[in-house]
């Protein structure tokens, strides 16, 4: 089982140009980093539309990250 979390919200996040391509923004729940995927390629072109969701989703990520990394002790290491 994964640590990571996905954003639900991208799940109809697709290529702009009909390329199978998918983007997912995701927490590690253990460490607070962030995963930002590309899938099935190196690059996604976005319209302005999902361009703003994928950022939103990365707004929601640093929260949910600076969340977790709040709760641990300052000398407590991370790991991925």
């Amino acid at each position: 089982m994964s640590a990571f979390v996905s954003d639900l919200g991208l799940d109809g996040i697709r290529d702009a140009a009909g390329h199978a391509t998918e983007v997912d923004v995701a927490v590690h729940l253990h460490d607070g980093t962030v995963r930002l995927s590309i899938l099935w390629t190196q690059e996604i072109l976005l319209n302005a539309d999902d361009a703003d969701q994928v950022a939103q989703a990365l707004q929601r990520a640093v929260e949910q990250a600076r969340r977790i990394t709040a709760t641990r002790g300052p000398n407590r290491a991370t790991s991925t």
